[in-house]
């Protein structure tokens, strides 16, 4: 009897062969040792893992990685900060700041996830609604909306129950 050997097949390349290693043709990574400056559009999702400085606007997933160091204004969907990021950014869904992410520079948000041991210097605007069009220059001369609530104080029931406990003893 003879022995049969059965592979799951490999993901089809663009140029027709298989492609070893199996990644995904669409996300675009820039590898550790690599360095890149200028302007980056990524129009899916894309990693950042090594040093890039300049402009980054991405319509899918972003990631910084760990070791990534990023001197940029960055705009996109869904940004996940792992490592340094230098510059504004401007997540329209979520950003995402790792344990091991830090963030120097203001951001504009759809929603805010930071994890214990992530760092931030700078200003967060959180914006659930949606994020205005305002540009990011003129958001810091827009005041900040605050509802001011005042508080009445309650009369405190203490005394009502020294009261009426004094009448037992």
């Amino acid at each position: 009897m003879s022995e049969v050997l059965l592979e799951s097949p490999a993901a089809a390349s663009t140029n027709g062969g298989t492609d070893p290693l199996g990644l995904d043709p669409k996300a675009t990574v820039l590898a550790p040792d690599d360095a890149l400056s200028g302007k980056l559009v990524l129009k899916g999702s894309g990693q950042v893992l090594g040093n890039f400085s300049g402009q980054i606007e991405c319509f899918g997933d972003l990631l910084i990685g760990p070791e990534a160091h990023v001197e940029a204004d960055i705009k996109g969907t869904r940004i996940t900060v792992s490592g340094l990021v230098r510059g504004n950014i401007i997540a329209s869904n979520r950003l995402k700041i790792t344990s091991s992410g830090r963030l120097e520079g203001d951001a504009t948000v759809g929603a805010l996830v930071v994890q214990e041991g992530g760092v931030h210097y700078g200003v967060i605007r959180v914006h659930p609604e949606g994020i205005p069009d305002t540009p990011p220059e003129r958001m810091s001369s827009v005041p900040a909306q605050s509802t001011v609530v005042t508080l009445k104080a309650l009369p405190t029931p203490v005394g009502k129950v020294r009261k009426f406990w004094g009448e037992f003893f």
